[in-house]
Order: C-alpha cells, then structure tokens, then sequence
C-alpha cells in the first residue's frame, strides 16, 4: 500500500513494501524519483539494512553460527508497518511518515538480534529528509550496516541528454574509489580517483560498465545538475561513509543512483563474521542508533 505527504513544494509516496520510495514531485509537476522501468532497473529506491551489497556465498557467521541473506539485507523484501502519517510538533507544513518493521522469527532466521527498524520521511521546504533508526531490543550487542539506493531521472528537462548532466561534490576533494571484483566483492585495492576540477564526475553510461562507483573520502554532499538546465537534485548524507554512484550496467539507462552506505559489501573469498567487520555499527542492547540523509530538489 502506497502512502503520501505533501507540502507546497513537493508531494512524496512511499509503499509499506520495503518502505522503498515511489515518487518525489515538485509542485511544478516534474517527477525526480526513477520509476522503475525493468528493461534497466525494476527498484526505485530500496532501503539497506541490515547488511549493504553482498556477501560471500550469501553468508555471514556469528557466534559460530552460519546464516544466510540476499543482497542488501532485509528491508526490501518486507512489508513494514506504516505508523500515522503526522506533522513535526504544531507545524502542518513539515508533514511525515514512519514504517517500523520489529524482529520475529522469521527475521532471526536470517539475522539473529532483536531490533525495531524505523524509517522516517519528512519534508522541509524543498528538502525529503529522510532518517533511519534502530533499536537493540536483544540482549547482546548487535551489527549492522544502513543504506540508501535512491534512483534519480536523468535528464531531468526536455532537450537534455543523459550526457549534459555531472555529479558535483560541494567543494574540492581527492577521494579514492573503493576497489570491488567483477563480483562487486572487496579486493582491497583502493585507488585514487580523480574530480573534475577537484569536484565534477561528467556522467556518460560508459561510466558504470564496471558496475558501481563507490568512494570512501569523499565529501558528504553531492549534486546532479547539467548547466544547461536549471533543475537539479542534492543529496547530503552527513553520517554515512560512503557514497556510490550506479545505473544498471552496460545499458543507456536515463537514471543515476546516489547511495549513501554506512559500510562496504564482504571481501573477495570470505564468510565475514559480523562481529569482527570494521566498518559495520556496533550497538549494545536497549540503544538506539539514528542516522539521516537529506534530498533537495531545486528547479
């Protein structure tokens, strides 16, 4: 089931199914949000949780146990609970929206701690501000990644091509692209990766032949725009490490992803167990951990 906020200058839809968004329009009418098209990418923004990208054989171990889990994790493939839409505090024109899924059996079968899993999507002005929580309700202390895998349309005007558009940090930086098998599994070869002017990746589909471009390093802003035209869409993941750059490979796909990762897929040829993976969230039971990122559509 589908559900709505708006405000006088966007109008979103996300489903209970993986609370996955399905539409960020501007009150001009334009649609941002990718919407699907399977002969290049069926999804249009899945949520991460509680594992980012793959795992060697589709495992992970725990405690000497072994569990098995599709890639990204969980959350896509459930059907969350939508909590009454609301507004923040006395202020209508800030409306949200909350889907929860709690632990069960099921679940534990494939990740075993006991969690509640809130996301939330809230609109600021022209801002989708989207924030991602999770509570240890076990007894053990618990880990985890959280992403984000929105696709955005590209062009976004008529008269633009896929070609006239760049992703645009917001300011200079010397990032490293994050070094992934054929596989999109970790090698552990992690190069420098070059800006335009220290800030610019011109988009070309040729781009993501090799599958995603993720970078660690990297600014916590970036933009899409074409200074041909005048809309464009910002991103910001302030509490995230990582950020990737996708479209469904080797295809002239009219979409680019911005995937903000708090962590890296499993390395080449090993089961990782999760309590020793470095770059994943440690939480002790009875916390929470929050994080957010932001959308901003400018036209």
């Amino acid at each position: 089931m589908n559900y709505t906020i708006q405000n006088e200058f966007l109008t979103v839809t996300a489903s209970d199914a993986g609370a996955e968004l399905q539409s960020i329009i501007s009150a001009g009418g334009t649609e941002y949000l990718w919407q699907g098209d399977p002969a290049f990418w069926s999804g249009k923004a899945p949520n991460l949780f509680p594992y980012i990208a793959r795992l060697t054989d589709g495992t992970f171990s725990l405690d000497g146990k072994f569990y098995h889990m599709k890639i990204h994790g969980l959350i896509k493939y459930c059907v969350l609970e939508a909590e009454k839409p609301g507004a923040w505090g006395a202020d209508s024109r800030k409306p949200y929206m909350t889907f929860c899924l709690v632990s069960s059996e099921q679940t534990s079968e494939l990740y075993p701690f006991d969690f509640i899993y809130r996301i939330t999507y809230a609109l600021d002005g022209n801002s989708l501000v989207i924030t991602n929580s999770v509570e240890n309700t076990g007894t053990s202390r618990m880990y985890f990644g959280v992403g984000g895998h929105p696709g955005f349309r590209v062009p976004m005007e008529d008269g633009l091509t896929f070609e006239d558009y760049y992703l645009e940090f917001d300011r200079p930086s010397h990032p490293y692209r994050v070094g992934f098998t054929d596989a999109c599994f970790l090698t552990g070869e992690d190069r420098p990766y070059p800006l335009e002017d220290d800030r610019r990746i011109p988009l070309h589909h040729d781009l993501f032949d090799h599958d995603a471009v993720v970078l660690k390093h990297a600014p916590k802003t970036v933009k899409i725009a074409s200074d041909r035209g005048h809309r464009s869409v910002t991103v910001q993941y302030p509490d995230f490490t990582y950020v990737g750059f996708w479209h469904a490979i080797k295809k002239e796909a009219p979409y680019v992803c911005v995937e903000p990762w708090t962590s890296l897929p499993s390395r080449d040829g090993i089961v990782e167990d999760l309590s020793c993976q470095s770059d994943l969230i440690g939480v002790d039971a009875g916390k929470t951990y929050t994080n957010t990122w932001i959308v901003t559509v400018e036209e």
